[in-house]
């Protein structure tokens, strides 16, 4: 049997499927991805949508590969050189970046592959980040014994997820006040080692 031709990668076609997959993604979740809607949004036909890709499966891998490889790409130019704990947070706490990493995993619980995919640049990126907290904790003179890059970039993208998860549910209770405490304590770990171990000031 003929194998059914695929269109071309760079094909600009293919980009605008993509980036309307991405803007469903964003508003309305990954259940609003359909073949139908992204050729819609997109403003081309939905019968195209299989053209470029075989599956949505395939649609959503590669809106994951791309997603992710700008995303670390984007990552590494904001951290080179002398990062700060205030710049990883900062990322980290980007609202649409974190939406989009929130209907990933939803999705993922689905989808058994785009699960492996997810996984591989998840681990990718946490090491990355887990990297940069080191190099700012080593320039504020912070031992990583007490304070393990690993874990502080685990309640950094912890902290960021939930927020953006419930802010797109409709909730902000204690919201500010969240970021407002990690701000205060960012500080604190900016000014000196012994500021951090004093508890941050109640707003």
């Amino acid at each position: 049997m003929a194998r059914r031709r695929i269109g071309t990668k760079d094909s600009a076609t293919r980009t605008k499927l993509l980036d309307a997959a991405e803007r469903l993604m964003i508003a309305e979740g990954y259940a609003a991805v359909t073949s139908r809607r992204v050729g819609t949004e997109a403003g081309i036909a939905p019968q195209l949508v299989h053209y470029y890709f075989r599956t949505m499966d395939d649609l959503f891998l590669e809106v994951i590969r791309r997603r992710s490889e700008a995303g670390l790409a984007e990552f590494a130019r904001a951290t080179e050189g002398d990062v700060s704990l205030r710049q990883l947070w900062d990322f980290q706490a980007g609202r649409a970046q974190s939406r989009m990493e929130i209907e990933f995993a939803a999705l993922a619980n689905h989808r058994k592959v785009v699960g492996v995919e997810i996984a591989t640049y998840g681990e990718r990126f946490r090491q990355m980040h887990a990297d940069g907290v080191a190099r700012a904790l080593d320039r504020l003179g912070m031992s990583k014994d007490a304070y393990p890059p690993e874990v502080l970039t685990l309640l950094m993208t912890g902290v960021a997820q939930i927020l953006a998860l419930e802010e797109g549910l409709g909730m902000s209770s204690a919201h500010d006040e969240t970021r407002a405490f990690v701000d205060e304590l960012i500080d604190r770990f900016s000014r000196s080692p012994s500021a951090a171990r004093q508890p941050a000031a109640h707003r």
